[in-house]
């Protein structure tokens, strides 16, 4: 659907990063792990970019989480960390297959911005009576507050900076549970080492739901 949306709140939560969360309009329907696309005109100049929602659901609001990079971030991202309560913006979508539809385990595989999928997922999994294990590679972790949470409901969190501790975290959040499912969200570096890390633990790549942000 195309929409323009309404901004409810603006909030930091991490380094660098914003979550943005919008009024969900009539008839807007997405599952944790899709994305939309957001655009605006900015000084008569057209930008649109895409965004993986980081809510658990989208019943009457729904959220990003944006990056913003001091140094290499362009006008939209700067648009959008200005962004406050009663803004306006507008909204296609949602997009994309990697999305959670209700598996008994999750384990979601996060690099970078890849923690807003991640977290969004996870929520809905436990929400749901499920289960869910996070492994979230970051020198500059976002979304702790949530990620702290998850772990106090009983899910497997692992935060870590270091990439040589990526591929035994994976195997360990891994389970021979029937209906487990694997996400991986994130730029290509970590996709590529996430899905080594799979296959390395016996685990299946192929089977995993990924989403490589470029």
């Amino acid at each position: 659907m195309d929409a323009t949306v309404t901004v409810d709140a603006v909030r930091d939560v991490g380094p660098g990063t914003v979550a943005i969360e919008f009024e969900t309009p009539a008839d807007f329907e997405a599952e944790p792990g899709q994305f939309v696309k957001l655009s605006a005109d900015i000084d008569g100049e057209s930008y649109a970019r895409f965004y993986t929602l980081s809510s658990p659901g989208v019943t009457d609001t729904f959220e990003v989480t944006v990056g913003i990079d001091p140094e290499e971030g362009g006008p939209f991202s700067r648009h959008l960390e200005s962004l406050a309560a009663g803004d306006t913006i507008d909204l296609s979508g949602p997009f994309g297959n990697s999305y959670y539809d209700g598996e008994a385990r999750v384990v979601v595989l996060a690099g970078g911005p890849g923690v807003g999928p991640a977290v969004g997922i996870a929520e809905a999994a436990i929400a749901d009576g499920n289960e869910a294990a996070v492994v979230y590679l970051d020198d500059a972790p976002a979304h702790e507050g949530r990620l702290d949470a998850l772990s106090d409901d009983g899910a497997s969190v692992v935060v870590t900076d270091d990439d040589s501790v990526l591929a035994d975290a994976v195997a360990d959040a891994l389970s021979d549970e029937a209906d487990e499912q694997v996400f991986v969200y994130g730029f290509a570096d970590f996709v590529e080492a996430a899905t080594d890390a799979i296959e390395a633990a016996g685990g299946d790549a192929d089977a995993a739901k990924v989403e490589n942000f470029g």
